[in-house]
């Protein structure tokens, strides 16, 4: 069901899991999983944008993604999310400041795959997104030399949480942020679409 910016108990811990999810994937729900016990969250909202800025080509129709989510990922405490459409927003940090505003009492958790955190020092106003919220990092297959490496990891290096401490990253006060190694499902849209899976056109 559609997350349309429900009412939140105070103090909830929600991980946020954005994207285009152009097509979402067995890669998606096994992060999801993980996230859900390893930074101990109570809910996860898969918030599906209606398109990245970062990508040069346009998603699949937004019904078509969240349909398609609904059928891929069906856990009790995972929600599958349009709250930039319902916000207006098109840049995390804006979603990241919309949402905070709205529910001031709900301890958020940014999370996304260490692929993102290589190029994250790209995203607009991304040291708001790292001040405002913690963040969650689960290692994707290849990704990890480079998101260590990365400007954002030399930059916060002081503010990381141990892997073995990743239970604790829900509940800190930001900047913080912990990097996981987790066994992965090694797909992704990119791949997907590439092999004629998930036609373009709707």
């Amino acid at each position: 069901m559609t997350c349309h910016l429900p009412n939140i108990p105070r103090g909830l811990r929600v991980g946020l899991l954005g994207g285009s999810f152009d097509p979402p994937h067995q890669g998606h729900v096994a992060i999801t999983k993980a996230a859900l016990q390893r930074f101990d969250l109570d809910q996860i909202w898969w918030m599906i944008s209606p398109g990245n800025p970062l990508k040069g080509h346009a998603p699949a129709k937004m019904t078509r993604r969240i349909k398609a989510a609904q059928e891929i990922m069906q856990h009790p405490r995972v929600r599958i999310s349009d709250a930039e459409l319902q916000l207006g927003t098109r840049y995390t940090a804006e979603t990241l400041a919309a949402l905070t505003h709205r529910y001031p009492e709900v301890r958020f958790t940014w999370l996304m795959g260490a692929d993102n955190l290589a190029h994250f020092h790209r995203w607009k106003d991304w040291q708001d997104i790292m001040e405002r919220v913690p963040v969650g990092v689960i290692a994707r297959p290849g990704d990890r030399i480079a998101a260590r490496l990365s400007p954002a990891a030399r930059i916060y290096r002081g503010d990381m949480l141990k892997a073995g401490q990743s239970r604790l990253l829900s509940a800190a006060t930001a900047p913080a942020w912990c990097f996981i190694n987790l066994p992965m499902v090694d797909e992704s849209s990119s791949r997907i679409r590439s092999a004629g899976n998930w036609p373009s056109q709707d």
